[in-house]
């Protein structure tokens, strides 16, 4: 579990590294702050100042990992140590697959990882909401996910997101036990059909986790859902904000079409 002056020196390296490199990092600070068990951060200190970050994000057998040097401190091999100690333990872990991440304007993340042989996976859009007006919408009812939809929560992650049982099952529990999450059930008639998750932060509120089973996609409920929360959320004072994948053009073209911007870029590669 990292400290407060961890998480302190962490978010004020961030801020300074973003400032410089004109990118957004994603560091996934639900996750940072809700460190339960393992040695998933990696920190390299120089008389007391935080000067190289690394991270470990683990989803079922995939991990992530993203981090940062401070900009004076570069080309001084610093990630490169981070990273050996890194891979060291995540082969002890077993993890399957490694996925580096890299806003898509790093030039000092690009360079890292050519130098590493990792190979482009995919892109996914940061967006955000612009205010427009939006129509009431009637169809479902969302109501807070209980113990007994932990099943339909499993199954819609290995049909929408490709992830094996005992991984879509991590990453549900993982969920439950975060602050400031509120998982939804999206139900038509006397149907479940799907499940959405809403993460507030900071008077950020962030969409994960949004899907339907099969049957249910292509008839419009998916763009209901997403304008009644829209609208909860935004009238709570929140700004509204959404991931998604650059190749699902179908998500993406509906994203915009309610009122979403793209705002950042992030790059994922695989390491073998």
């Amino acid at each position: 579990m990292l400290t407060t002056k961890q998480l302190k020196d962490i978010e004020a390296l961030q801020k300074e590294c973003e400032m410089h490199d004109n990118i957004q990092l994603k560091l996934n600070w639900d996750m940072l702050k809700n460190r339960s068990d393992g040695n998933y951060d990696f920190l390299l200190y120089a008389e007391e100042e935080l000067i190289a970050f690394l991270g470990l994000y683990p989803f079922g057998t995939t991990v992530e990992v993203c981090g940062m040097v401070k900009p004076r401190e570069r080309r001084k091999q610093h990630f490169s140590k981070l990273f050996e100690q890194a891979i060291a333990f995540v082969k002890l872990q077993g993890f399957h697959k490694i996925l580096l991440n890299a806003p898509a304007g790093s030039e000092e993340g690009k360079a890292f990882l050519k130098s590493i042989n990792a190979i482009y996976s995919l892109s996914e859009y940061q967006m955000k909401w612009e205010p427009k007006e939006l129509k009431e919408v009637t169809g479902f009812y969302l109501r807070k996910a209980e113990q007994k939809d932990l099943p339909l929560r499993i199954q819609l992650n290995i049909e929408s997101f490709g992830l094996d049982e005992k991984s879509a099952l991590e990453v549900e529990n993982r969920v439950d036990t975060e602050m400031d999450n509120s998982v939804y059930i999206i139900d038509v008639q006397d149907d479940s059909v799907g499940k959405i998750r809403v993460k507030v932060e900071n008077d950020e509120a962030w969409i994960y986790g949004f899907c339907l089973l099969p049957h249910y996609r292509g008839k419009g409920i998916g763009r209901k859902v997403l304008q009644h929360i829209i609208k909860k959320y935004s009238l709570q004072g929140c700004s509204v904000h959404l991931e998604v994948e650059t190749e699902n053009a179908h998500a993406l073209t509906l994203y915009e079409s309610i009122g979403f911007q793209i705002v950042h870029a992030q790059d994922y590669y695989t390491y073998n």
